[in-house]
């Protein structure tokens, strides 16, 4: 292959910042949170008692498929790949409005809404910091190389 369909990009070059190394532990740490609870939900629905137990193995089974966008993500932010900026932005932007939704309780989840409203600010700051994008090699708009 020549130089040109094989261009070293930032992805493989220098070491991975601490930052970047944050943002994927965290984004695996959302996504390893939602198998465990979606694989709680799915043994509960099928061992216990629920009100209806195909809403609960249905639940079960969409958390733990959901929980594959953060893993995939966090595992591409491990390897410095551009694309996995994106789901994990994705993520974090829809753990916002279920950390809302506990804080608005009146129970004991308030402190799960805290934890999930911190880690996901955390984690959008950790992503889009400079220092994460230049080692991702993503480029602002209007920066892109001049083409001669």
């Amino acid at each position: 292959m020549t130089k040109q369909q094989t261009p070293t990009t930032p992805e493989t070059a220098g070491p991975r910042p601490r930052r970047l190394t944050y943002a994927a532990g965290l984004t695996a740490l959302e996504g390893l949170a939602l198998a465990v609870g979606g694989v709680w939900v799915l043994v509960l629905g099928l061992a216990g008692d629920p009100d209806d137990r195909q809403q609960a193995v249905t639940l079960g089974v969409t958390l733990v498929v959901l929980a594959l966008l953060p893993l995939l993500a966090a595992r591409g932010l491990f390897a410095q790949r551009s694309w996995s900026r994106g789901p994990s932005v994705i993520t974090q932007i829809m753990a916002l409005p279920v950390a809302y939704s506990l804080l608005q309780a009146d129970s004991i989840a308030i402190p799960a809404g805290i934890a999930i409203a911190a880690v996901a600010i955390a984690t959008l700051v950790l992503l889009i910091n400079p220092a994460t994008t230049q080692a991702l090699g993503i480029r602002g708009p209007g920066s892109a190389p001049d083409q001669k």
